[in-house]
């Protein structure tokens, strides 16, 4: 049987071991009443699993030597149901007729973080996602303050879910084997609504902190606040940004909101 040639540009790895696929598939058991997305098919190894389930699935593909071999040996996806596009391009919305869905995937390694930031942007469709990424990533969307890994998509994420590192998977079960490790995830959305800040502003605050994370975070307040602003007094500012929680940093976006209104 004809198989797909595995593109480095794609960040392409497909995944050749059937237990690893199928615990990835029992992921969305999470969720059993929501249509399913599957992101970066490849030929099929988990779409297969996923078929299982009796949902409505559909998959997303970028690469059409892909998207081919899908329409040539997984008759039971159905061709109508292959979407060959870009996820990071696609109007989320309309998938599924603005109805909710989970979002699944062994993902490209080289867009893991582009395709979380494109599941924040959707999160009111989006009330589920698990898959698989790079072991580095994983850590850091799992991460909790204090931790090494705990950083700007740390916070981004789980401000609106609830991240939870399933497995470990080696380098040994794809073709061709990436130079990592991958971990196995699942978040689920938690019950903020609302950002009680602003969220542009929190959003930059968190970027400017972390982007100079080894400095204390009174020295990237003060380039938003000005050097005279009494906030700068602030213990917390004695801080690094790795050591606060989220609710801390929404915290701080009010008081440098109030202190900007000023």
């Amino acid at each position: 049987m004809k198989t797909v040639k595995a593109k480095k540009r794609l960040g392409q790895h497909f995944l050749t071991d059937m237990t690893v696929a199928k615990k990835i598939a029992d992921t969305v058991d999470i969720c059993p009443d929501m249509p399913i997305l599957e992101v970066g098919p490849g030929m099929g190894v988990l779409t297969g699993f996923l078929l299982e389930k009796n949902r409505t699935l559909k998959v997303v593909e970028i690469d059409e030597e892909s998207v081919a071999y899908l329409c040539k040996h997984m008759p039971l996806l159905g061709e109508e149901n292959i979407i060959p596009d870009d996820f990071l391009k696609m109007h989320l919305d309309k998938v599924f007729a603005g109805k909710g869905f989970m979002l699944t995937g062994n993902y490209p390694y080289n867009i893991s973080s582009q395709i979380f930031f494109k599941m924040l942007d959707n999160k009111e469709y989006i009330p589920y996602c698990s898959g698989m990424i790079q072991k580095e990533v994983g850590e850091r969307l799992a991460a909790t303050p204090g931790k090494k890994d705990y950083g700007i998509l740390s916070i981004l994420v789980q401000l609106w879910y609830d991240v939870e590192y399933l497995f470990t998977v080696p380098e040994t079960v794809f073709s061709p084997p990436p130079k990592v490790k991958s971990a196995v995830v699942c978040m689920r959305r938690n019950n903020r609504t609302q950002l009680e800040c602003d969220e542009t502003l929190f959003k930059n605050i968190v970027k400017s902190t972390f982007n100079q994370r080894r400095k204390k975070m009174r020295n990237s307040i003060q380039q938003i606040v000005g050097k005279e602003s009494p906030l700068l007094s602030d213990t917390i500012l004695d801080k690094r940004p790795e050591q606060l929680s989220i609710e801390e940093f929404i915290d701080l976006t009010k008081k440098v909101e109030r202190e900007l209104q000023q």
